[in-house]
């Protein structure tokens, strides 16, 4: 285990990490979401200048050096770029994170009444421990769309003023049976439903008896948002924890937030690549949706959106031909930012503790992911490995190089074999994390800080 990195920090540097620390809970408190993490870092990103490349298309305008382009995917991923000074097909540095994260999603038909409660039905998305999500306070996040197009944005359970949502569980005096079950049980899936009211329709108002508290809930909805009930068919409304990002430990060293798998990654990635702005090689920032269940989908790493945003930009940077989309990728470096597994010495028996990853001992690398024998993995080459070493040495860059757990337990994947596939030289590259997919992580404001020390030494010296 190497020192903590807390001992090797002068005045200057504790500063720099309380800072970057309270940035860092602003950004993931109002960002819970993929929508709302694209929505904001748009928003973050047009004060430094960056268009939309879509505009530049259309202007038939031919990109320079310096120059700053986005790729707004759906409103659920996120291409970023600035244009280097060398021949982009000698490829670029990329950074890549994904910004969904464990959570409930409503069905297509959630609301229904039950004995004078009425409940929305949820579909949970991504690995979690269903028996977490119990008598948590509970938000709404999300989109309903009309049919004539109109978009409404929900948000419900985070003001101070707002109130919340949640699943009820079973009193301990009648939960016996309950106790017995296997843990993967205790809640089963179809259980997840979220308590929304209690309060009917007066009889009078409705004309009948049935469903009283549904039609309330279906009256309110109308008032506060012109929806209507057909209109979750075209919704998409996800349910996370409700409340901020607080600093935890008495010592306020660490960060517990919702989502921080991977968000902590999206902003690091992306302040580190806004900090260093042009460099020799063109640089890019990738925030993508859908890694938590297989990176599939329009907006997931899968699908051929980068790919084309770069033959794009090579289109407008005067090369025409499909040929260069080869050159680039094969030629480009790339840190898939994803976080891993912190040692917890309450779970030792999971950890092999001379290939884990320690809080307060820097960014993390992951050389291979995948599970037991580098089953779905991606296996970095030692000679990147080499280069990389050297450019974090060269920055003074704290770092550690782990595995996900004892090599029999288990494993995880990330966006880095998607990549890998297209011939990218990519490791996996970021924060240790507690509790990982919990309704709340943790994270070490030390690891943070190098994570982001160590995202812009690469984008900067990276060959």
């Amino acid at each position: 285990m190497k020192e903590n990195v807390w001992n090797t920090y002068e005045e200057e540097d504790l500063k720099k990490i309380y800072q970057l620390g309270e940035d860092y809970k602003i950004f993931i408190s109002n960002s819970k979401t993929e929508r709302e993490v694209v929505e904001n870092s748009i928003n973050i990103i047009k004060s430094y200048g960056f268009r939309d490349l879509r505009e530049m298309i259309e202007e038939k305008k031919s990109l320079v050096p310096g120059d700053k382009i986005y790729v707004n995917n759906k409103e659920k991923s996120l291409a970023l770029f600035i244009i280097g000074e060398e021949d982009i097909e000698k490829g670029m540095n990329i950074l890549g994170a994904h910004i969904d994260s464990p959570r409930l999603d409503l069905k297509a038909t959630p609301l229904y009444e039950d004995t004078s409660f009425a409940y929305f039905d949820t579909h949970y998305y991504g690995g979690i421990k269903k028996y977490q999500w119990v008598t948590l306070p509970l938000a709404l996040h999300g989109v309903v769309v009309k049919k004539d197009g109109t978009k409404v944005s929900i948000n419900i359970g985070e003001r101070e003023t707002d109130p919340v949502v949640g699943i009820t569980d079973l009193l301990p005096h009648l939960g016996e049976k309950q106790m017995k079950k296997e843990a993967s049980k205790v809640i089963e899936g179809e259980d997840l439903d979220i308590l929304i009211g209690t309060r009917p329709l007066k009889k009078e108002e409705e004309g009948k008896e049935e469903d009283l508290v549904k039609n309330n809930i279906l009256k309110l909805l109308k008032e506060l948002y012109k929806i209507e009930e057909e209109d979750f068919l075209s919704a998409e409304i996800e349910v996370t924890p409700a409340g901020k990002a607080k600093d935890f430990g008495l010592d306020r060293s660490m960060v517990m937030a919702y989502g921080q798998d991977d968000k902590v990654c999206a902003f690091t990635s992306l302040k580190a690549f806004l900090k260093v702005g042009q460099c020799k090689k063109t640089t890019s920032c990738i925030l993508v949706d859908k890694e938590e269940i297989g990176s599939v989908g329009s907006t997931g790493m899968q699908s051929t959106f980068y790919e084309n945003a770069i033959l794009e930009i090579a289109s407008l940077l005067g090369k025409k031909e499909l040929t260069s989309l080869s050159r680039i990728l094969s030629n480009s470096n790339m840190l898939s930012s994803d976080v891993n597994a912190a040692y917890d010495p309450l779970y030792s028996d999971v950890m092999d503790k001379r290939n884990a990853s320690y809080f307060n001992n820097g960014v993390v690398f992951c050389k291979y992911t995948g599970s037991r024998g580098k089953y779905d993995s991606n296996d970095a080459n030692a000679e990147y490995i080499a280069k990389i070493r050297n450019v974090l040495d060269q920055n003074n860059v704290h770092f550690q190089i782990s595995e996900l757990g004892k090599v029999d337990i288990g494993g995880g994947g990330t966006i880095a074999y998607i990549l890998a596939n297209k011939n990218v030289n990519v490791i996996d590259c970021g924060v240790g994390v507690l509790s990982m997919h919990a309704p709340w992580e943790v994270t070490s404001k030390s690891d943070i800080y190098e994570a982001y020390k160590c995202y812009k030494a690469f984008l900067k010296d990276m060959d």
